[in-house]
């Protein structure tokens, strides 16, 4: 039992660092308590290394770490996997009490008991500076119009950077929770407080004696169930409580509530859609997970139907639902007897109202037809599971719902006839949830969009033409292939013919458009063309839709990742939008996507940063110049290095102009977690979209003087040249990445379904953004967020710009974000830890000085980031306080699982080139750890290997946690 006596004082009292630090020791206690219980040994051993590191931390003399490696060298293999493991179970232990801390200063701030320590706001708060400010008139119609046109969409995707398992998360979310309680509830007895620690207890043991390792590689439908849990445990009803409370706002400001069939938030996926380089998402695995996000959707609103049939038992109505209620009567007496509907119902275990509910109920007599028709579509989806058949044509066959108007009708009705009834409050209470819950989630809950990369489209197109006797499609012109597909579109023949054995790849391609054909429309969002670089790549996609009968087109949207692709990016829009059949087609609106992880890796942080700032500005010039209206698809990253940081900061410094109300944005790997694992936290990542979307509408971010653009080309110019000279350019690079960060090995951790690379045996151009920034966050070296902006800021500075720097970073958001994020990146990263990789990964004759460069370029970067801020050190500012401590309390963890990977990193290499007779005999004495060691159902791999694997792989893992935004 943990430490009943803790005094769980509330955060008002404590203040955000000593409230930290409190949770931090708690659960620290607790798990040495626990692991004292089951290995005295290990505890004890924990225990110095934990004392090591804090005083290396702390101090940063060389003595400190010597020290502290000589322990962690002198670890026998299983030794070693264990104490992995446990820093890694107390660094996700230590991330727990950071999540409470920000939801209990959030929780102090919202009612006004602390100063606020974030630019974020609420929606509350947006509101009334809005006002306050004359942004909105005072009666708030500018803010109310608004949010009627609003539209966030958030899309879930599946990117391998959430290391832990579904199993060990859940329990996380346990202690969480938990943990809030006992500071929400300050006032319990002794007996409460015993419990909840308990519970605390129990579930940090049953985390740290679950194996944390993934054995096998996840396939997408896997993850596709992984993002649905959070839908069915925070999502689904976070939304309705979130919509609840910007109903009371807007009448706070005596705004009425939002009308019931607009909802400001709607959900996309990217799990089993995603098919740009990865052969696991094949056109049967999208076929699953929509049939998978169908069904989850039924049995949420299977539930709420159940718990509306015992609210709505009222018998006054309205003659519209009267006379439907007597028609339905009719209809059951004539196909069905009372007896066997309830023999059917009592057949299908409904926990209540198995016998038909009487004339005199008429609300719950449309509810009972409501829940009959969702488990029959329940069954309907099951059985598609199971065949090959259209999903559309077999639900059609069935008595199952396809489209959100069938089920919206009846219950809309009961929504008026309860206001015309004068039970308003009744109305505006499950049922109005349920309503704006459809309206959200739609029946697919989840929208899949599809991806694939252009360049198979191409193939596929090639094939045809060739085929045909027309030509080689790829050899065309741009020219052509745009006037040879618009004249298919406009066509009536059918182009593809039906006697061709395509290539397996072309075969792939032209299924998937089939499975689109076959799929209900409301379970499909768009179709995301990757590294888009022209107009026919956006044509083509349309021209196979077409020719695989889909009916209603998936919108197709260009992805401009690449720097030269972001430039050309104004050129291709208005080639398309140039194209009369085109501009028909698209009817005022076009979306366009934006990828900051490639263009990250393209051109370093700084330069993509611009161009994707400079992209937004001219694409939406070239659609204001045509008449259509512009959506930007923010495909952002968790990692700074991937285009993340601050969301509410983010949506703010966005160029004037180019979100107006719509907005659609990624939500990647382990941010899913960040943003919903609990209720509280999902009402506050909705909060957050809402109101710096509606901000950026109604108090759009200042346009930058010519000085300041002119600058910031010189500056994206100068970082990006640099950048690739290091990065592409020098011969001593690509040994330095592969051999002194983990990069080869991140394949082994089983993290996500996808490829590191999307071409084998190829170069850094082709590893994927997120393995070239995991690598680099392991050594705790940061790289793609840093390199060449140190270069660029010191050329402007020489040239006597330091005063325009110093002007935009108070005067532009987008600059000032820029730098705030690079800023809070260096104060997290430690090139010591780096040059330690380095010392003991490398001959240094193999890659020379590079090492002591790229450190003096971070140091240089450092200074000059400071110079231009004005800032005296690293987040020393009072807003940024807790922030520091939150990376000053991770530091004493991860350090040690940094020095554990580059040892283990070291020996299996050295296994690997020579299979040392000692070691591959080598056996652990405990039975235990021999099973542990054999989990992955291997036999031929020695235990000696499979130790030393599996401990750089929790090292990976704990890492990740331990550098995780903290921003």
């Amino acid at each position: 039992m943990g430490d009943s006596n803790v005094d769980f004082m509330d955060y008002t009292r404590l203040g955000s660092k000593k409230f930290l630090r409190q949770d931090e020791t708690l659960l620290r206690s607790i798990f040495y308590q626990m692991l004292r219980s089951h290995n005295v040994k290990l505890a004890n051993k924990a225990e110095v290394v934990f004392a090591l590191s804090q005083a290396w931390c702390s101090s940063k003399e060389t003595d400190d770490f010597d020290e502290l490696e000589k322990y962690l060298v002198n670890l026998t293999p299983e030794e070693s996997l264990m104490i992995a493991s446990t820093f890694s179970n107390m660094l996700n232990l230590h991330n727990l009490s950071e999540d409470v801390q920000s939801s209990q200063q959030e929780l102090a701030e919202r009612i006004g008991e602390v100063t606020r320590e974030r630019g974020t706001r609420s929606t509350d708060e947006t509101f009334a500076r809005l006002i306050k400010e004359g942004k909105s008139d005072p009666k708030g119609d500018a803010i109310y119009k608004a949010l009627c046109e609003q539209k966030i969409t958030l899309v879930i995707t599946a990117h391998p950077t959430q290391a832990l398992r579904r199993s060990l998360l859940k329990k996380n979310a346990d202690i969480r929770k938990t943990l809030t309680a006992l500071h929400s509830n300050v006032k319990m007895n002794q007996f409460e407080k015993t419990d909840m620690l308990d519970f605390i207890q129990s579930n940090i043991e049953a985390a740290f004696r679950t194996d944390e390792l993934s054995r096998k590689k996840p396939l997408p439908q896997d993850e596709m169930r992984h993002g649905l849990s959070y839908f069915q445990e925070t999502i689904f009803h976070g939304a309705a409580k979130y919509l609840r409370r910007l109903d009371t706002a807007l009448q706070s400001i005596g705004q009425p509530a939002l009308p019931l069939d607009h909802s400001v938030l709607s959900f996309g996926s990217w799990m089993g859609g995603d098919r740009d380089g990865n052969p696991f998402v094949t056109a049967d695995c999208t076929r699953d997970v929509v049939i998978l996000a169908r069904t989850a959707a039924c049995d949420l609103y299977f539930g709420e139907i159940e718990k509306l049939m015992f609210d709505l038992s009222m018998w006054r109505c309205n003659d519209e639902l009267a006379a439907y209620c007597d028609r339905k009567l009719a209809e059951r007496s004539y196909t069905l007897s009372e007896e066997h509907l309830s023999f059917e119902r009592k057949r299908r275990n409904y926990c209540d109202f198995w016998r038909p509910v009487s004339r005199h109920q008429p609300y719950r007599m449309v509810l009972e037809d409501i829940r009959d028709r969702l488990h029959d579509t329940r069954e309907a989806l099951h059985t598609c599971l199971s065949n090959d058949d259209s999903v559309v044509d077999f639900l059609s066959g069935q008595n199952a719902y396809i489209e959100e108007s069938e089920i919206l009708e009846p219950l809309l009705m009961l929504h008026g006839s309860l206001c015309d009834t004068g039970d308003t409050v009744v109305a505006n209470a499950r049922l109005k949830d349920l309503i704006r819950q459809i309206n959200t989630f739609g029946l697919g809950l989840i929208r899949l969009d599809i991806r694939q990369e252009a360049e198979r489209h191409a193939d596929t197109m090639n094939e045809i033409t060739t085929f045909l006797g027309l030509g080689s499609y790829k050899d065309w012109d741009e020219d052509k292939k745009v006037k040879f597909l618009l004249s298919e579109l406009k066509s009536k023949r059918p182009l593809l013919p039906r006697t061709r054995k395509y290539t397996e790849e072309a075969r792939e391609c032209l299924n998937t458009f089939k499975i689109i054909s076959e799929m209900p429309r409301s379970s499909l969002g768009n179709y995301v063309i990757s590294m888009a670089t022209s107009a026919s790549d956006v044509l083509s996609v349309l021209l196979l839709q077409k020719e695989a009968n889909v009916k209603d087109l998936l919108h197709v949207v260009p992805l401009f990742e690449r720097l030269q692709d972001l430039s050309e990016a104004p050129k291709t829009l208005r080639k398309l939008c140039s194209c009369e059949w085109f501009l028909s087609h698209i009817n005022g609106s076009q979306e366009c996507m934006l990828g900051y992880s490639d263009s990250g890796k393209d051109a370093g942080r700084l330069a993509a940063a611009y161009a994707l700032y400079r992209a937004q500005v001219d694409l939406t010039e070239v659609a204001n110049e045509f008449g259509v209206a512009l959506t930007f698809f923010h495909g952002r990253g968790g990692t700074v290095g991937r285009g993340g940081g601050p969301l509410h900061l983010a949506i703010r410094s966005q160029p004037a102009g180019t979100i107006n109300g719509n907005l659609r944005i990624t939500v990647q790997g382990e941010i899913i977690e960040q943003s919903f694992a609990d209720t509280n936290v999902c009402f506050r990542t909705l909060d957050l979209y809402t109101s710096a979307t509606l901000e950026h509408s109604l108090d759009a971010p200042p346009v930058p003087k010519q000085e300041w653009k002119d600058l910031m080309e010189d500056l994206s110019r100068v970082s990006c040249d640099k950048f690739r000279s290091v990065v592409y350019k020098d011969p001593r690079f690509i040994k330095y990445f592969k051999t002194a960060t983990p990069e080869t090995e991140i394949g082994r951790m089983n993290i996500g379904s996808r490829p590191t690379k999307r071409k084998q045996n190829a170069g850094i151009e082709s590893l994927r953004a997120i393995p070239w920034v995991f690598a680099w966050t392991q050594t705790r070296f940061g790289l793609p967020v840093w390199l060449g902006i140190g270069t660029a800021l010191q050329e402007a500075i020489s040239a006597g710009k330091l005063e325009t720097l110093r002007e935009m970073y108070r005067e532009w958001p987008f600059f000032e974000v820029t730098i705030d994020l690079v800023e809070m990146v260096l104060a997290k990263l430690d090139p010591a830890i780096a040059e330690y990789y380095e010392k003991r990964l490398i001959r240094k004759e193999e890659v020379g000085t590079l090492g002591d460069e790229l450190r003096a370029m971070f140091e240089e970067t450092k200074s000059l980031l400071l110079k231009v801020a004005g800032h005296e050190g690293l987040l020393v500012s009072p807003k940024t306080a807790t922030l520091q401590e939150k990376i000053r309390l991770r530091a004493p963890y991860i350090t040690p699982l940094n020095i554990l990977q580059v040892i283990h990193l070291k020996n299996m290499r050295e296994y690997q080139e020579a299979r040392e007779e000692e070691k591959t005999n080598f056996k652990p004495k405990d039975p235990d750890m021999v099973a542990l060691l054999q989990l992955n159902g291997d036999p031929s791999r020695p235990l000696y290997l499979a130790a030393v694997e599996d401990t750089v792989t929790i090292t990976m893992k704990g890492i990740a946690s331990g550098m995780q935004n903290t921003g």
